[in-house]
């Protein structure tokens, strides 16, 4: 087990480049094991998530890995059989269930696992898929299903969903027909998912709308594809900016797929520079706090949430946070206030009084976004931060400390 420990206090000025984006590598990843020839990706970054995605890979019968010229996965031959040890890790695995039927006819998938901020059930996945004629049961923890063919099918999502929207969508590709998805999730990541999947050979339209059109072809071949940055990273360093009093340029930065967070923050005091996909960030001298309600793409995203509430602690003002998207991610709200904050929570609806004077404190970090959220408090805290579970961190930021400390921060990783 390691932790970061943060000396706060210093301002960060520099340049940061945005990796590529961790929840768009994930289902392109899985995608690609519906290539009849190899796949290229670029810019993919190395976390652990991305390395247990690799390992999930190669048990299904590929050989993937990391090269000079990006990761490269070749399907070989493939097995239906996604194991619990894996899966129980990392949620995004149940992305190879769609793909695996579509390609194969029958599919073997653990009931996932991953952070602990409420319940994300595959239902939608599953009922989804059983109007393409796929057929389920449930056996010692495991998803079964089994289909003669995928057959296209009109589908109206219950609730916007982004890892059903991705499951789904790439099942069409190879289905009979033609797939309507409605209420479908708009997220930049699936964008790039279709784009991807249209290299591929697919007969996607619709991107970035709530209703994505699929015309079902007989095989996908292979490709090299360039991912997108990831926006979330992208938005973290944003805050990091501010929250220090400091000053980054964020180069490699979608700046497009930010428009929610930006707004958000300039409402705060935050400036922005943008030149193509370069942006300078630089707090003002007063932030001031707001009021945010976490929704799907294109409002304010979730996986931001726990950032923003770290920067409104400092702020002036009072502001909110309702939180509408998981029923239990305030957890990081409770260390804050070790460190100093004062914030009141209330069902799905945090309060945060802002002109907090932070103070190190040792914290524990109860999910991947959390995590993050205590590093940045951290860099504005008076003296000494220990971030405790790091892994959690591990899993969706890359070299997080080492890009820190190059812009100033004082940050080291060390052992328990």
């Amino acid at each position: 087990m390691e932790k970061l420990v943060i000396e706060g206090g210093a301002k960060l000025q520099g340049r940061v480049r945005i990796s590529g984006s961790k929840n768009a590598s994930l289902p392109v990843l899985m995608a690609a094991i519906m290539a009849d020839s190899d796949v290229i990706l670029e810019n993919v970054p190395r976390l652990k998530d991305i390395h247990t995605t690799l390992n999930l890979l190669t048990l299904l019968g590929c050989r993937s890995g990391f090269q000079e010229d990006g990761v490269r996965i070749s399907s070989g031959n493939l097995v239906p059989e996604a194991p619990y040890d894996l899966v129980r890790t990392m949620r995004a695995s149940v992305l190879c269930l769609g793909p695996l039927l579509a390609r194969l006819g029958r599919a073997k998938v653990a009931l996932p696992g991953g952070c602990a901020i409420g319940s994300r059930p595959v239902d939608q996945h599953l009922r989804a898929l059983e109007q393409m004629g796929a057929v389920f049961e449930l056996d010692s923890g495991y998803i079964v299903g089994k289909c003669k063919g995928l057959q296209g099918a009109r589908i109206i999502f219950d609730l916007p969903t982004v890892g059903g929207t991705e499951n789904l969508l790439m099942a069409a590709c190879l289905a009979r027909g033609e797939t309507v998805l409605e209420n479908a999730a708009r997220e930049p990541e699936i964008v790039d998912l279709a784009n991807f999947l249209n290299a591929c050979g697919a007969r996607i339209s619709g991107q970035g709308t709530s209703v994505l059109r699929i015309i079902g072809v007989d095989s996908l071949r292979g490709c090299r594809y360039r991912l997108m940055s990831d926006r979330i990273e992208a938005g973290t360093y944003m805050v990091a900016a501010a929250i220090s009093g400091g000053c980054l340029e964020l180069t490699s930065c979608p700046v497009n797929a930010l428009d929610a967070v930006m707004a958000k923050l300039r409402e705060m005091g935050v400036n922005f520079n943008i030149e193509n996909s370069s942006v300078r960030v630089e707090a003002s001298e007063s932030l001031n706090g707001v009021d945010v309600v976490t929704l799907p793409y294109p409002g304010f995203p979730t996986d931001m949430q726990a950032q923003i509430m770290a920067l409104m602690c400092v702020a002036q003002g009072t502001g909110t946070i309702r939180e509408t998207i998981f029923e239990n991610r305030f957890m990081h709200a409770l260390e804050l206030n070790r460190m100093g904050a004062r914030i009141r929570l209330s069902g799905q609806q945090a309060v945060i009084r802002g002109g907090a004077d932070l103070v190190g404190a040792p914290v524990m970090a109860s999910d991947l976004r959390a995590s993050a959220g205590l590093v940045l408090a951290g860099l504005r805290a008076r003296g000494k931060t220990e971030v405790h579970r790091i892994y959690h961190l591990d899993r969706g930021y890359e070299a997080m400390e080492q890009k820190l400390k190059a812009v100033g921060a004082k940050i080291t990783r060390q052992k328990e």
